[in-house]
């Protein structure tokens, strides 16, 4: 089909665009602006001065540029810490949870498991009921892991949900490959690492974002389990200062002698907060759809 061709298509399908598409179209480009505006002016809000903010609540390019707030959180030894704690837990959680879930779901795509429709009725289960809050609670105190960061990684280290996704990916490959993989005298582990897992890619870029963003918001096991400030993740201290009359980032002298405003560190705070993900999130998206498509649906 020559270039000419190819325009020419393109051409009569944008002609035979209903009324309907069109209106699709710009109730999803509402709801993207509805969906967008709030970042672009808790950006604008934590960049601009406070008698900018006054005369715009609801800017989205930054007035009068203040950076202030910014280096006041950079320089605060507490929320190092925080961020310290918070990539350890998500890093940790993350890796723990990828590996479990590989070696949960892929002797379940196996149709010969023994008592694999027992498992899962199982594993379904763990789904619809769970021994509740005070159960979990007591179970982390017996198990040594309260005030501790492993509190907010062991409890999360299985998904239910992402194990059901990623065995279904694994079924929907074609059992050719590892047939011929068997003959030549591959073993269950070499199938997995060196066979299954490079064709699995976009499932496991998916399962890894799910996981990562899981872990990096997590914020009501960091309520319940921790109680040292030094062991506070990224979601303690933005619920600290959200809800603070002054934050705890500016102390003593330095909270008398800044012009910072409490609306501005909020701000800032929330843009440290969600930054990491949202540079992270471009890199894995291209696996995103194809992931979910593959793993949500058993083909």
């Amino acid at each position: 089909m020559t270039a000419i061709q190819k325009r020419a298509q393109s051409k009569i399908g944008l002609n035979h665009r209903t009324a309907f598409d069109w209106i699709v179209e710009f109730i999803v480009l509402l709801i993207s602006l509805v969906l967008i505006y709030p970042f672009l002016n808790i950006i604008a809000t934590s960049m601009s001065s406070y008698q900018a903010y006054v005369r715009n609540p609801a800017m989205v390019i930054p007035s009068d540029l203040d950076l202030s707030a910014y280096r006041a959180i950079l320089s605060s030894n507490l929320i190092f810490n925080c961020y310290v704690n918070t990539v350890f837990v998500t890093v940790v959680s993350t890796v723990l949870g990828m590996i479990l879930n590989m070696l949960m779901a892929y002797p379940l795509s196996h149709s010969d498991l023994a008592g694999k429709k027992t498992i899962m009725s199982l594993l379904i289960f763990t789904m619809m009921f769970n021994g509740g809050l005070i159960a979990n609670f007591f179970l982390i105190v017996q198990l040594g892991l309260y005030n501790s960061l492993w509190a907010l990684i062991v409890p999360g280290c299985l998904s239910v949900y992402n194990i059901i996704l990623m065995k279904n990916f694994f079924e929907a490959l074609p059992n050719s490959v590892e047939e011929a993989a068997r003959i030549d005298g591959a073993n269950d582990i070499q199938l997995l690492v060196r066979i299954v897992l490079p064709m699995s890619m976009p499932i496991i870029a998916t399962l890894t974002l799910f996981y990562a963003v899981s872990h990096w918001n997590a914020y009501f096991n960091a309520v319940v389990y921790i109680t040292d400030r030094t062991k506070w993740t990224l979601q303690l201290l933005l619920r600290e200062t959200i809800m603070a009359e002054n934050s705890r980032l500016l102390e003593g002298e330095a909270a008398m002698t800044t012009n910072i405003t409490t609306r501005s560190l909020k701000s800032a705070t929330l843009v440290v907060t969600a930054l990491p993900i949202i540079m992270v999130y471009p890199f894995l998206q291209k696996y995103f759809v194809k992931g979910i498509m593959m793993g949500a649906v058993k083909q």
